[in-house]
């Protein structure tokens, strides 16, 4: 079904009764409530809610509120051309790369190549089973990385779970040669401590490095001790990646003590996250910036060593953000969007229970020069649209769109679906198009929707979680001009310069 693009046609009332009892009782106080980490690498779960709350959805369903369970809604300049159903790797679908006509769609049973030359449709190419979630993934040349943050038994993608109090339990960094897509070989494999949630490419001619990020230590974890405040940084040669190795641990967060110096987290701050190391880092090589979103803090930091990291600067927000989930830079890199994962995109948070500040972007301007920039807050940014009580949704995983003179980005917000927004103005960010499902259930939250979406060569690429892989065509003038800019490569982390 399409709808006309005013949020007003479709504004959901969903959300004003209680979220499902135990599942985020604290996101209905008074202050931010304690992020959970992402989805392991079990099954998704499914929560059951309470009579009341399924019986509100059934009659906004019956009602055309909200769309139907699994029907697509979408604005006027939106056009759904395909999905891709899951496969042989039924796990959660994970993240996105790109490189020429194909796509990496990252899953934590794996990893899938596909062939997007026909973006209406596209061809598997390849699947690659190898257990570890979450499988965040990138592309440099002929070289494939894959994150694993799920204690293994070992390096090999036949491991199993194993606990990481057991010494050797292996998690970091996995390296494959594709050279041939249809035929992916692994190479190398690093171990980091904390395993590597998420990672960023700075590539350079013979090597690319790689900063991993992980957090969540504990004393009882061999490998993974606190307070962990830094990042990996990993150095592969392209012509022998089999050398790839840690070459240094920088520490971002210097402080006394075993708790380190970032955000301190509950009860200093009430349902803020404690910072023990990153989510999620954005380079900018061409600036040599980089963004990191941090647990319970956001960070500037420059990149002009890549070896040796350096902070420019360290902001929180402890009133709304209650997990720093990941960033994105505009490209004239005096903004950056940070997203708050408030319920570790397990919760149902698009509601009015929950309002527009939480869970939401938050846009920083980049004020001043050289080592002495500083991220100054300009506003929030969240999707106008009501989800329902059994819809997990939350600020997720974006890239721009490439269009001279203005900011926008395409993003994913779980059963949310995928918007499209401008922040030109950083005061005043505004959707200018949307996609999204009815609900997975009406009776059970369930773990759905969009993990990533992405804008690359005139199309948006979204990963579902449970649906699959999503092509979507946007037609409107003020995206256009983004149609005649074509990259070889990229991977959002590593944000390129579109114009140069």
């Amino acid at each position: 079904m399409t709808l006309l693009n005013d949020p007003r046609t479709r504004h959901r009332r969903l959300g004003v009764a209680a979220v499902a009892a135990g599942l985020l009782a604290a996101l209905l106080t008074a202050g931010p409530a304690a992020a959970t980490p992402d989805p392991g690498d079990g099954p998704a779960a499914r929560e059951k809610v309470s009579r009341s709350d399924a019986a509100e959805v059934k009659a906004a369903v019956a009602s055309g509120e909200i769309p139907g369970q699994d029907e697509i809604f979408h604005s006027d300049n939106v056009q759904h051309l395909t999905n891709i159903p899951k496969d042989a790797l039924p796990g959660i679908n994970s993240d996105l790369a790109f490189q020429g006509k194909y796509a990496f769609a990252g899953n934590y049973d794996g990893f899938r190549v596909l062939d997007i030359s026909n973006p209406k449709a596209p061809k598997t190419v390849s699947q690659v089973l190898c257990p570890g979630s979450q499988n965040d993934i990138s592309v440099s040349g002929n070289l494939l990385f894959l994150s694993t943050d799920s204690s293994r038994s070992d390096n090999s993608c036949n491991s199993t779970t194993q606990p990481a109090t057991e010494k050797s339990s292996w998690e970091g960094m996995k390296v494959f040669d594709i050279t041939d897509k249809a035929n992916p070989k692994y190479v190398a494999a690093v171990e980091t401590a904390c395993g590597s949630h998420t990672h960023s490419l700075v590539p350079e001619r013979k090597n690319v490095y790689i900063y991993v990020s992980s957090y969540s230590p504990s004393a009882t974890f061999p490998d993974c001790q606190p307070p962990h405040d830094g990042i990996s940084v990993i150095k592969v040669p392209r012509n022998a990646p089999e050398k790839a190795a840690v070459v240094n641990f920088p520490v971002l967060f210097p402080g006394e003590g075993p708790d380190g110096g970032g955000n301190p987290g509950s009860p200093t701050n009430p349902g803020v996250s404690k910072t023990t190391g990153c989510h999620d880092i954005t380079v900018l090589p061409s600036k040599d910036l980089a963004a990191g979103a941090c647990m319970g803090d956001g960070i500037l930091f420059s990149i002009k060593d890549p070896e040796h990291p350096k902070v420019i600067d360290q902001v929180q927000d402890n009133v709304n953000f209650a997990f720093w989930h990941s960033a994105t830079f505009n490209q004239k890199a005096d903004k950056v969007v940070f997203t708050d994962e408030l319920g570790g995109g397990g919760a149902a948070t698009c509601n009015a229970a929950i309002g527009p500040n939480r869970g939401a972007d938050g846009i920083y301007d980049i004020v001043g020069k050289g080592d002495r920039r500083k991220l100054v807050f300009r506003s929030y940014y969240k999707i106008p649209r009501h989800q329902a009580d059994t819809e997990n949704c939350v600020a997720h995983n974006g890239s721009l769109i490439p269009v001279k003179g203005k900011d926008l980005m395409v993003q994913a917000w779980y059963q949310g679906g995928v918007s499209v927004w401008d922040f030109t103005d950083s005061a005043r960010p505004k959707e200018i198009a949307y996609f999204e499902r009815g609900p997975l259930s009406t009776d059970t939250l369930q773990v759905g929707g969009s993990w990533s979406a992405y804008y690359y060569n005139g199309y948006i690429y979204s990963n579902d979680i449970a649906k699959g892989f999503d092509v979507l065509k946007l037609t409107d003038r003020r995206t256009d001009p983004a149609q005649r800019v074509h990259l070889r490569e990229l991977n959002v982390q590593t944000q390129p310069d579109y114009f140069d």
